[in-house]
């Protein structure tokens, strides 16, 4: 099986190794990953900010980017969920202001091949357990666009649930929203830092010294947080875990 890994935009700049650690654990899984060079923004932030026209031109080259490729996965579930249920959306309204399916046909294509990383594990691969070990203590937070947009319901945990040696912490208050929401933490700064100390102030509370997402977006957010207030808790995306295995020597165990 081949596929295209669509890094997304934070994960490229930001968290390169959660990008290496998809590769990583898919091809120890058998899967060839390819990445099409020509992939770009999914146009989210330009979306949420009222820049629908503006986000029209990011469609299609996802169209082009990954036409000729099976499946897409993503270590994104905020990016998963813009192609997959905001795409069609933006098609539609071009068509209805008279502008032809020219978005809408660009569109159509992407959406039932798109898949964040546990979606592909689970419902594609047909696996749980990936082979990983990850001695530590974990809890995991649902972020908002996996948990309310994709569906994502315990697919995350069930992977975690199979990683030898980790020991998986509820979260109280685990589907509230950490606060990030993209530029609602710009605009909204006081009500965003109130939210992350909320959602900090539950996983802190849970002993684990590790707190995990699909999105390393909220992980950005939470980690800011944690670090203001000198917490060890250490956040890290779920494809790192996944990724990691005893005789690692370097790079994903840590």
């Amino acid at each position: 099986m081949r596929v295209a890994l669509f890094v997304t935009c934070i994960n490229d700049i930001l968290h390169p190794r959660t990008g290496q650690a998809v590769v990583t654990l898919l091809e120890r899984l058998g899967v060839e990953v390819a990445f099409p060079a020509e992939q770009s923004c999914c146009g989210r932030p330009r979306f949420n900010t009222g820049y629908r026209h503006a986000t029209e031109p990011l469609v299609r080259r996802f169209d082009r980017a990954f036409k000729d490729y099976e499946y897409v996965v993503t270590p994104s579930g905020s990016c998963a969920a813009m192609v997959r249920d905001n795409y069609p959306r933006i098609g539609a309204k071009a068509a209805a202001e008279g502008r032809g399916r020219e978005l809408t046909d660009a569109a159509a294509p992407a959406v039932p091949k798109t898949y964040e990383l546990s979606e592909f594990l689970v419902d594609v691969l047909k696996v749980e357990d990936v082979g990983a070990y990850y001695p530590h203590t974990v809890t995991y937070h649902p972020t908002c666009h996996g948990l309310r947009m994709l569906g994502l319901g315990d697919r995350p945990r069930r992977l975690l649930s199979h990683v030898r040696g980790l020991e998986l912490r509820e979260l109280p208050g685990a589907e509230e929203c950490c606060g990030f929401g993209g530029t609602f933490a710009v605009k909204n700064p006081a009500v965003s830092a109130a939210m992350g100390a909320d959602k900090v102030r539950h996983l802190t509370g849970t002993g684990a010294e590790v707190v995990c997402t699909v999105d390393n977006s909220c992980l950005l957010h939470i980690g800011g947080t944690l670090a203001r207030q000198g917490s060890p808790v250490r956040p890290v995306h779920i494809a790192e875990i996944l990724a990691s295995t005893e005789d690692a020597t370097e790079g994903i165990l840590r």
